[in-house]
C-alpha cells in the first residue's frame, strides 16, 4: 500500500546565489585570459609590379583572421588597415593573403604589420616588414610609373612621378590637362585619371615636369578586351576545314598588344587579319580563343562535312559564241567535284544590265546561254554550291567577255504623218542596237499600190523619214490605195518590209480631252469597240507644231483599253497632243484625242494688250498668248490697277472666250492697268498699259442734255402756269379792292414835292453807277436860289423852305436797315445802283431792294438835278398811287435827328398777299416818338420800307423792265393775268 509523505524544502538564500554567480564569472574570465594568440612570424612580401599586387605570407598559428596595417614609410601614412581572413596551407602551415594597391608599388616604400585575431582578442603585432619603393635615396633617377600599362575603357589609373634627387617638382600633365597632385613621399607625387576613354594607336601620354623644365613621362593604352563573333567552319576540298570568324568590335590595341587567336590549339595569329584559319583534317568540333592584354574570349562550332561544303571558284573559263546563243565552259581545282551534285549561277552582264541564270548537274562544267542578242557584248561570271544540303555559294570566278555574231535587222516600225493638205511624212523609228543586229548601212522606201511599184527611194542610215505629196501621184485615188514599205539593211542582209497606207484627212478630227501627267506618265483610257479586232496605235507630238511634225507613237495590243505614255523626251511646259488610231497597219481610223502637259508652268510671255477710252470708261482688250508660250492651260485672266508700286485686283475673268474688260466711271486722271494670264502654276509677268483720261464729248452731251431737260421742265411749268394763270392769281395773288375816294384825286402825273421838317431833308440824287435794283432815298440840302434849270416847275424856290423829298422806285430788300454814320441823319443806301427819278406814285414791285437812309451833309444844292422827263422803275406797271388808308399828317416840327438806327422790318415776300393796312412803324426809340421818324414806316412815305401793292390798272404803253429776280418774274407773270 502506497504511502504519501510530504517533504518540506527550505527556500535558497539570495546572498548565497549572488556569491555563486560572481565566483563563476571570475573563473570564466580567468579561463579566457589564459588563451594566448600566436604572433605572426616570418612575414614575407612578394610584389607583382605589373598588376600592382602584394602577396603577403606568414606563420600565424591556429588563428584564421588577421589584422593588416600597411603604411607609407616616409610619412607614416596608413594606406590599409582591416581585418581579413586567410587560409592556411596544410602542407607548409603558412598563411597567405594578396593586397592590390591603387598606386604602383614602385611609387614609395610600404611598411606592413600583421596581428592575429580571435574575436576581440588580438596578438601582438608582428615585426614590421618594409617593401622598398623606387624613391629610396640610393635610386636618384627621375622616374614615372606605371610604364606602358594597358587598361580597359572607363578604368581609373594612378600615376606617380619620382623626382630626381635635388630637383623640385612642378606638375603632372595627362595629355594637355594639368592634374591634381597628391604627395606620397619626399620625392614621389601621384595623380589619378578617372574614367579613361579610348586612346589612339600610340596611347595616351602622362608627363611629369620639374621647375628646371626637365620632363619625364609614361604611356597608357586604353582599349577593349576581345569579343569575336560568327565563328564557323566549312570545307572546300571535302577533306580539310577552313574556319572563319568576325573579330567584332575594334579593341584599339595594336602591335604587341593586339588580340591573338587560336583554333583548337592551333595558332592562327598569322592569319588573324583575314579572320581565317585552315585545319588539315575535318574534325567536326572547333574552339576559337581570342586573347589580348585585357582578357580573352572563346567561341565553339561543330558540323558534319556534307553540310558545310563551299565549292571553290571555277577556273579556265571559255566560250563558243553564235548570233543568238553561246556555250560557256570551265574547269574545277579539285577532282572530287566530279562526283558532287552542283548548282551553278551564271551572271550575265550587257550594257550595264545584269541578269542571273541558274544551272545544275553532277560535276557541272559547262552551260548554254540562250536568247542572246546578235552583235552584242557580254561578260559572265560563274559560282557554284552544293545541290544537296546547300549551305552557301562559293566564290565568283574570273570574268569572261565575248561578242555575239551579227544578223539581219528587224523590220522597222513605220508610221505616217499627214498634214491638213495632201503632203506628209513617212516616218519610222530608228532601230535600236538589239533591233539592228549589226551596223545599219541604209534604208529603202518603196511606194506602191496593188497594180505597180510607183517609186523606190534609197535612204541613208542616219535618216528616218521621207516627204510624200499625194497630189503628185497620178494613180492615187480612194479606190487605188498607195502603200509605203520600208526595209533596213546591214552586212548580213535586208530586213522584212514594214508598210503603212497613205491616207488623206478629209474629216474634222474629234475634239481634245485634257489629261494630267502622273508618276507613271500620261494615263490614256478609251472605250473598247466590240467590232474592232485589230490593234491600236497612239501617236503624240508637240501641239505647237503644225507642219511636218516630229512624231512619236506606241503600238497597243488588241483588246487594250488603257495605257500610260512615258518618254524621256517629255519636257515641262510643252503641250502634247495624243491621238488614238485603230488598225494602224491596214486602215487607220482616228478614234480619240487628248492634250496634256508633263508639268504646267507660268506663261513665258504676256497677252498683247490694247487700251482705249470710251466716254468715262476704259476699255481693255487683249489677244491670245501663242501656244508655245502658254506652257499650261490658261485658266483665266486677272486685271489689276496700279497704285504706285502696288497692284490691286479689280477683276478675275475665268471665261476664256472673254478677252475684254471695261473699267467704268473713271475721273479725269492718269491710270495704269495690268492684265495677267494664269495657269495652274501661277500668273505670267503681265502686260501694263497706261492711259490719260480726257474730258470727252460725253460730258458735253450730258451737260447739254441736263440743261435741255431743265429748260423743258421750266417751259412746261411756265406753260402750265400760263394756262392756269387765273387760278394761280386767284390762289396766290387775289385782287385788292380799290379804295373809294371822297373827292377828286385826278391830277396830272408829275413829281410830288414833299416838304418835310427842316431837320430831315431828303433829296433824290442820281447815281448813274448804281443798278436799277439799288435805288435809295438820300438826304440832300435845299437848292440855292441862283441855280437855273434845277427848280421844280417854273415857280421860284424859297430858300427858307425845307429841302425837297423825292421818291425813287426801288426793289425791296430783305436785309434790315443799318445806319452808315452815327449822326442824326439816317441814310438809306443799297448795294445796287439806280437811275434817279421824281416821285411818282406808281406800282411798287415786290422784289426790289430794301430802303435805307443816308445823310449827305456835303451835298450842295447844285448837286440836285431832278429829271422830270422820265422815270425809271424797277418793276412793271405804272399809274398814280392811290392810298388804301387815310394818311397820317406829318407834323412839320418832327425831325430826323435821332442817333439811333432805324430797324427795317422784314420785307414782304412775293409769295402771298399782305394788305397795306398791316404796315407798322419802324420801331422808333422813346426819344424819337415825338419826332418825324415814326412816319417813315408809312406806305405813303418816300422813306417807307413797307411794300406798296401794284395798281389794278395796267398801262400797256409802259414798257416792262426785266428783273433778275425770279420772284419779280413770277409776279409779272401773275400780273399779266388781270382782265
Amino acid at each position: 500500500m502506497l504511502r504519501l509523505s510530504t517533504i518540506l524544502t527550505p527556500m535558497p538564500n539570495p546572498d548565497l546565489v549572488w556569491h555563486l554567480c560572481v565566483l563563476l564569472g571570475v573563473s570564466a574570465l580567468n579561463a579566457e585570459t589564459n588563451v594566448v594568440l600566436t604572433v605572426p612570424q616570418h612575414v614575407s612580401l612578394l610584389p607583382n609590379f605589373s598588376t600592382q599586387q602584394l602577396s603577403i605570407s606568414w606563420l600565424g598559428g591556429p588563428a584564421t583572421t588577421f589584422d593588416f596595417l600597411i603604411k607609407r614609410t616616409d610619412f607614416n601614412e596608413t594606406v590599409f588597415y582591416d581585418t581579413v581572413s586567410a587560409k592556411v596551407n596544410q602542407v607548409s602551415g603558412q598563411h597567405q593573403w594578396t593586397w592590390t594597391s591603387e598606386e604602383p608599388l614602385e611609387c614609395t616604400s610600404l611598411s606592413v604589420k600583421i596581428c592575429s585575431r580571435d574575436g576581440q582578442t588580438t596578438s601582438e603585432w608582428s615585426e614590421t616588414q618594409i617593401l622598398e619603393g623606387r624613391d629610396i635615396p640610393s635610386n636618384r633617377n627621375f622616374q614615372m610609373y606605371p610604364q606602358d600599362k594597358v587598361v580597359p575603357v572607363g578604368a581609373n589609373t594612378t600615376f606617380c612621378c619620382i623626382v630626381e634627387e635635388g630637383k623640385t617638382f612642378k606638375s603632372i600633365l595627362y595629355g594637355r590637362t594639368e592634374m591634381n597632385v597628391k604627395r606620397l613621399s619626399l620625392r614621389s607625387y601621384a595623380v589619378t585619371a578617372f574614367d579613361q576613354q579610348l586612346s589612339g594607336p600610340t596611347g595616351a601620354n602622362v608627363i611629369c615636369q620639374t621647375h628646371m623644365n626637365k620632363i619625364y613621362g609614361a604611356v597608357v593604352f586604353i582599349g577593349y578586351p576581345p569579343l569575336p563573333t560568327d565563328f564557323v567552319c566549312h570545307t572546300q576540298d571535302l577533306i580539310s576545314a577552313v574556319c572563319q570568324w568576325n573579330k567584332g568590335r575594334d579593341t584599339h590595341l595594336y602591335g604587341k598588344r593586339q588580340t591573338h587567336y587560336s583554333v583548337t590549339g592551333r595558332n592562327c595569329s598569322e592569319t588573324s587579319t583575314q579572320q581565317k584559319c585552315s585545319l588539315p583534317q575535318w574534325d567536326g568540333n572547333w574552339t576559337l580563343v581570342a586573347v589580348n592584354s585585357l582578357g580573352q574570349y572563346s567561341l565553339t562550332d561543330s558540323a558534319e562535312l556534307s553540310h558545310r561544303v563551299c565549292p571553290v571558284a571555277p577556273v579556265n573559263l571559255n566560250s563558243d559564241v553564235r548570233a543568238w546563243n553561246a556555250t560557256v565552259l570551265w574547269e574545277w581545282k579539285y577532282n572530287s567535284y566530279s562526283t558532287l551534285a552542283l548548282v551553278c549561277q551564271v551572271e550575265l552582264t550587257t550594257q550595264g544590265y545584269k541578269t542571273k541564270r541558274v544551272f545544275s548537274g553532277l560535276g557541272l562544267q559547262s552551260v548554254v546561254l540562250l536568247d542572246l542578242q546578235p552583235d552584242e557584248d557580254y561578260s559572265i561570271q560563274v559560282r557554284c554550291g552544293s545541290q544537296k544540303n546547300f549551305w552557301k555559294w562559293g566564290n565568283w570566278s574570273n570574268t569572261l567577255s565575248f561578242r555575239t555574231k551579227t544578223y539581219v535587222p528587224d523590220a522597222p516600225d513605220v508610221w505616217m504623218w499627214m498634214n491638213r493638205d495632201t503632203t506628209g511624212l513617212v516616218v519610222w523609228k530608228p532601230l535600236t542596237r538589239q533591233q539592228s543586229h549589226g551596223q545599219i548601212t541604209g534604208f529603202e522606201v518603196t511606194l506602191w499600190n496593188n497594180k505597180e511599184n510607183l517609186q523606190h527611194i534609197q535612204i541613208s542610215q542616219d535618216t528616218n523619214s521621207i516627204p510624200v505629196n499625194l497630189t503628185q501621184m497620178a494613180s492615187f485615188s480612194e479606190d487605188d490605195e498607195i502603200i509605203a514599205a520600208v526595209v533596213a539593211k546591214n552586212v548580213e542582209g535586208v530586213s522584212q518590209p514594214a508598210s503603212v497606207p497613205l491616207r488623206l484627212i478629209d474629216m474634222e478630227p474629234p475634239i481634245f480631252s485634257r489629261i494630267a501627267y502622273t508618276n507613271s506618265g500620261f494615263p490614256l483610257e478609251w472605250q473598247q469597240n466590240a467590232s474592232t479586232t485589230c490593234s491600236y496605235l497612239i501617236e503624240w507630238h508637240d501641239a505647237s507644231c503644225r507642219h511636218d511634225c516630229q512624231v512619236n507613237w506606241l503600238r497597243v495590243n488588241v483588246g487594250s483599253t488603257n495605257v500610260s505614255i512615258e518618254s524621256v523626251d517629255f519636257q515641262p511646259g510643252v503641250r502634247y497632243n495624243f491621238s488614238l488610231y485603230s488598225c494602224p497597219s491596214s486602215s487607220p481610223q482616228l478614234i480619240q484625242r487628248w492634250q496634256g502637259y508633263m508639268q504646267e508652268l507660268v506663261p513665258s510671255s504676256s497677252v498683247p494688250l490694247k487700251i482705249s477710252q470710251q466716254d468715262f470708261d476704259v476699255v481693255l482688250t487683249w489677244g491670245e498668248i501663242p501656244l508655245a508660250n502658254k506652257r499650261g492651260f490658261i485658266l483665266g485672266y486677272n486685271v489689276y490697277i496700279s497704285h504706285g508700286s502696288q497692284l490691286s485686283l479689280i477683276a478675275n475673268l475665268s471665261d476664256l472666250g472673254t478677252r475684254k474688260y471695261v473699267v467704268k466711271g473713271l475721273s479725269v486722271s492718269s491710270y495704269k492697268f495690268t492684265v495677267k494670264a494664269y495657269t495652274s502654276a501661277g500668273e505670267d509677268t503681265g502686260t501694263t498699259a497706261s492711259i490719260m483720261m480726257e474730258p470727252g464729248s460725253g460730258l458735253v452731251l450730258d451737260i447739254l442734255g441736263s440743261l435741255g431737260m431743265v429748260t423743258l421742265l421750266l417751259f412746261i411749268v411756265s406753260l402750265i402756269c400760263y394756262k392756269k394763270r387765273k387760278w394761280v392769281k386767284r390762289v396766290f395773288y387775289p385782287d385788292i379792292p380799290e379804295p373809294k375816294l371822297s373827292s377828286d384825286w385826278s391830277r396830272t402825273r408829275g413829281p410830288l414835292d414833299v416838304k418835310p421838317s427842316p431837320h430831315s431833308m431828303v433829296h433824290i440824287v442820281e447815281r448813274p453807277e448804281q443798278d436799277c435794283i439799288k435805288d435809295a432815298l438820300v438826304v440832300i440840302p435845299e437848292e440855292e436860289e441862283g441855280d437855273k434849270g434845277h427848280g421844280i416847275g417854273d415857280e421860284p424856290v424859297d430858300s427858307d423852305e425845307p429841302q425837297s423829298l423825292r421818291y425813287y422806285n426801288q426793289v425791296a430788300d430783305e436785309r434790315p436797315i443799318r445806319p452808315r454814320f452815327p449822326d442824326s441823319s439816317v441814310s438809306s443806301a443799297s448795294s445796287m445802283d439806280s437811275a434817279s427819278t421824281d416821285v411818282t406814285y406808281t406800282g411798287i414791285q415786290t422784289s426790289c431792294s430794301s430802303l435805307v437812309f443816308q445823310q449827305d451833309p456835303q451835298t450842295t444844292p447844285e448837286s440836285h438835278q431832278p429829271n422830270t422827263d422820265h422815270s425809271v422803275s424797277c418793276g412793271s406797271g405804272g399809274g398814280s398811287y392811290r392810298p388804301q388808308m387815310h394818311p397820317i399828317t406829318l407834323s412839320e416840327n418832327i425831325g430826323l435827328a435821332s442817333p439811333e438806327p432805324l430797324l427795317e422790318p422784314q420785307a414782304v415776300s412775293s409769295g402771298g398777299y399782305k394788305p397795306q393796312n398791316s404796315w407798322h412803324f419802324d420801331s422808333p426809340t422813346e426819344e424819337e416818338r415825338s419826332g418825324l421818324a415814326p412816319s417813315l414806316g408809312s406806305p405813303v412815305s418816300v422813306a417807307s420800307t413797307q411794300f406798296l401793292l401794284p395798281d389794278e390798272e395796267d398801262h400797256d404803253e409802259e414798257k416792262l423792265q426785266p428783273s433778275t429776280s425770279a420772284a419779280t418774274w413770277f409776279s409779272n407773270l401773275l400780273s399779266s393775268s388781270k382782265p
